[in-house]
């Protein structure tokens, strides 16, 4: 049985991260940091840690096989 892995898991939700991060960038509030905004930057990290922890296991996993 072949075992194809993709790296879907690792795109979406780094896709989330950048597209979040890029948004909070251009928001002026950002300098001043509002609660809204310190859960906001919260959010993006946990998805972009997800992303690069999934690419890291898809490498690892793809290196052993």
């Amino acid at each position: 049985m072949n075992k194809r892995r993709t790296l879907l898991p690792f795109f979406i939700p780094l896709l989330f991260g950048f597209m979040a991060f890029l948004n909070m960038l251009g928001n002026p509030r950002v300098a001043t940091l509002y609660g809204s905004d310190v859960v906001g930057l919260i959010a993006i990290g946990i998805c972009l840690g997800f992303a690069f922890a999934g690419l890291v296991i898809f490498l690892r996993d793809r290196r052993s096989d």
